[in-house]
C-alpha cells in the first residue's frame, strides 16, 4: 500500500478486489433497476414469479446481487416486465 497519493481505484487494484467489486455494484444496479420496473408495474414478487412461470424463490435469487443470475434469466425476467436488458462492453 502506497499511503499518500493513493486512490481507491489503485487500493482496491492492489488488493485484487476491482474485479469482485465492479461486478457486485453492477449486479446492484441490475437488482435495483428490476426492483423498480416491478413497483412501478405495481407487481409483487408472486405475480412477477408467475409472469416468468417460475417461482418466488427463483425471483428472490434474481433480485440477489449476491446469487449468481445467469444472463438469461435475467432477460426472462426484462422480457416479463416488457423490457430488454442491453449488454455493452466499454
Amino acid at each position: 500500500m502506497n499511503g499518500l497519493g493513493q486512490n481507491f481505484a489503485q487500493f482496491m487494484e492492489e488488493q485484487g478486489l476491482r474485479d469482485e467489486v465492479e461486478e457486485l455494484a453492477a449486479k446492484k444496479v441490475i437488482a435495483a433497476q428490476l426492483k423498480q420496473e416491478m413497483e412501478r408495474q405495481n407487481l409483487t414478487k408472486s405475480a412477477m414469479a408467475k409472469r416468468m412461470h417460475t417461482t418466488r424463490t427463483a425471483v428472490d435469487n434474481a433480485l440477489d446481487p449476491a446469487f449468481n443470475t445467469s444472463i438469461s434469466t435475467i432477460e426472462r425476467f426484462a422480457r416479463a416486465l416488457g423490457k430488454r436488458v442491453s449488454i455493452a462492453l466499454v
